[in-house]
């Protein structure tokens, strides 16, 4: 990806090990897009538009394998806690 004659930007170094995690093919892109062009440089509508929507998917897909519940299911006991902690019982 990164050329290894050229430093890279303390905040390319950041995304890109980041992204040595996440695996985003498209952060890769956008990397070497910055390396390569103006350093001014901007997305057109169409490659921000292109990255939302790859953002959405992921996240949407994050969603659908999320092991999470779709509500929070301690509140009960989360409301215990606060009026024992504002009445100033014992937390045992």
């Amino acid at each position: 990806m990164a050329c290894p004659d050229l430093p890279l930007d303390p905040h390319l170094q950041n995304l890109v090990r980041v992204n040595e995690e996440s695996r985003l093919p498209h952060v890769d892109d956008l990397i070497s897009r910055k390396q390569s062009g103006p350093e001014q440089s901007a997305l057109d509508d169409t490659d921000v538009a292109s990255v939302r929507e790859r953002l959405v998917a992921g996240l949407m897909e994050a969603q659908r394998e999320s092991l999470l519940p779709e509500a929070p299911s301690a509140r009960p006991a989360l409301d215990d806690l606060l009026v024992r902690l504002r009445l100033g019982s014992s937390l045992g």
